[in-house]
């Protein structure tokens, strides 16, 4: 039995913070409890529910050089995410039972985050014939996604009505292809001005009511990864309205920078979907406070120095997160977002979404856990991320919030003592 004591409970579930603690029976929680106790002082600090990454890419297999499990795992336990819930976009790509299995192998042996793979929804992740779903429900697989718009409205709806009748989970990436393709900017007065190809937000607008028309008719369940624009809002509304089974994700990126961070052209900021005005930033953070944004994660994207010190037009997309999404929604929290609103999006939502037992601080729950201070002012150096890959757009950025410890299955597997 482990106890963690005099800290600063941050329960999603109920919605409040509470001083107190918890005791740890093996690999789940045995009780919460309010006021002082003796265990180990947590001096304040705040324990929450380990977070749950929706999104995250590793480069196993294919392309071990950007990101392994072993690093991604290590920045994982850095960062307080306890589950990483990895995508399927890797070379080859995730989409027969036997490639699902090693990334389940792989995640246990190297990682001591929880490992939990999402499949491809198409074979190749190229648009035209359907996954064996059934077969990679049977292997694991939690989700079913490309990681990118399928572009056939055709293809896409048999995937939505074959996994209506699985039961499986659909996740897509709300971009009207054909508008999108070749664009690293927002289109306004910004991207005209350091003449780079742009898109529309409306683009995503399109994406989503393609989508949502498609999931209307099949009754599928559909998660969209990534909102970044207020147009898509009214239509991600419109559709939990009507009771269907929707639900929303954004990027912590999306939530809080935006198109002027390019500044001179850095690359490190190029994401796809691209970074979005400040009123559209502004209106994802009120979304995420109102609950129309469920989810929000890292979509940790690995890419080596020689994909990204190329000209911005030509520079791989994405950006890391693993260890900078706790400190980065810290930032959201100083801005007036209470830490059981940013616990329900980072930990409780996704691990509902997902069917998972995590993201709640309640006995019988798996002990996996995170203490951190969320006042805690840090310097951002990429160079001491613990991922291979150092693209991130908060490196030399001032920050808050410091992950002190975190706990998998009841074990420590970052800080003091751990395993």
């Amino acid at each position: 039995m482990t106890t963690l004591a005099n800290a600063l409970i941050v329960d999603p579930e109920g919605g409040r913070t509470f001083r107190g603690g918890v005791t740890i029976d093996g690999e789940t929680i045995a009780e919460v409890f309010e006021g002082p106790r003796d265990g180990i002082d947590c001096e304040g600090r705040a324990l929450a529910p380990g977070i749950v990454d929706i999104g995250v890419k590793v480069g196993e297999p294919g392309e071990r050089h950007k990101e392994s499990f072993r690093t991604a795992g290590a920045a994982a336990a850095a960062g307080g995410v306890t589950t990483m819930v990895t995508r399927p976009d890797t070379l080859p790509a995730i989409d027969e039972p036997e490639r699902l299995e090693f990334i389940l192998r792989r995640g246990v042996e190297a990682s001591p985050s929880r490992v939990l793979p999402m499949a491809a929804l198409t074979k190749r992740r190229e648009g035209r014939e359907m996954t064996e779903i059934g077969f990679l429900m049977d292997a694991g697989a939690v989700a079913f996604t490309d990681a990118a718009a399928v572009e056939s409205a055709r293809v896409f709806q048999r995937c939505l009505a074959y996994a209506a009748g699985l039961g499986a989970l659909v996740i897509g990436h709300p971009q009207e292809p054909v508008l999108s393709a070749g664009a690293c900017m927002t289109s306004g007065q910004y991207a005209s001005q350091l003449g780079l190809p742009a898109v529309s937000p409306v683009a995503e607008r399109i994406g989503l009511e393609r989508d949502l028309a498609l999931v209307e008719a099949t009754g599928a369940r559909y998660h969209a990864d990534q909102i970044s624009s207020a147009a898509a809002l009214p239509a991600l509304a419109r559709a939990k309205a009507a009771g269907l089974a929707v639900t929303a994700g954004a990027s912590i990126h999306h939530l809080t920078l935006n198109e002027l961070d390019v500044g001179d052209y850095r690359t490190f900021f190029k994401l796809t979907p691209p970074l979005r005005s400040e009123d559209d930033r502004t209106a994802l953070v009120e979304a995420l406070a109102e609950g129309l944004i469920d989810v929000v994660g890292s979509f940790h994207t690995p890419q080596d120095e020689e994909e990204k010190r190329l000209p911005f037009e030509e520079a791989a997309s994405g950006a890391v997160g693993l260890e900078t999404l706790l400190p980065a929604a810290m930032q959201l929290h100083h801005a007036g977002l209470s830490l059981p609103l940013l616990w329900r999006a980072l930990s409780l939502n996704p691990s509902r979404l997902l069917g998972a037992p995590t993201g709640r601080m309640a006995a019988g729950a798996p002990a996996d856990l995170v203490l951190f201070d969320p006042n805690a002012p840090f310097v951002l150096d990429r160079a001491g991320l613990r991922s291979k890959s150092k693209n991130t757009p908060y490196d030399l950025r001032r920050m808050q919030g410091k992950v002190l410890g975190t706990w998998v299955a009841g074990r420590r597997v970052f800080g003091a003592g751990a395993a």
